[in-house]
């Protein structure tokens, strides 16, 4: 029985963190340009 318990935390705690990292990384801008990264991987570099 005790093991739910503890595995009921841990699964809490890992969604928390979860919930932390991706807020922290809305808050941050990540995921401001989805279509520019997704279409500058078409485009080639300038010879240097």
């Amino acid at each position: 029985m005790t093991v739910i318990l503890y595995m009921v935390a841990a699964s809490v705690g890992i969604g928390t963190g979860g919930l932390i990292l991706f807020l922290w990384a809305l808050k941050h801008g990540q995921f401001d340009d989805l279509e520019g990264a997704a279409t500058r991987i078409l485009y080639d570099d300038p010879p240097p």
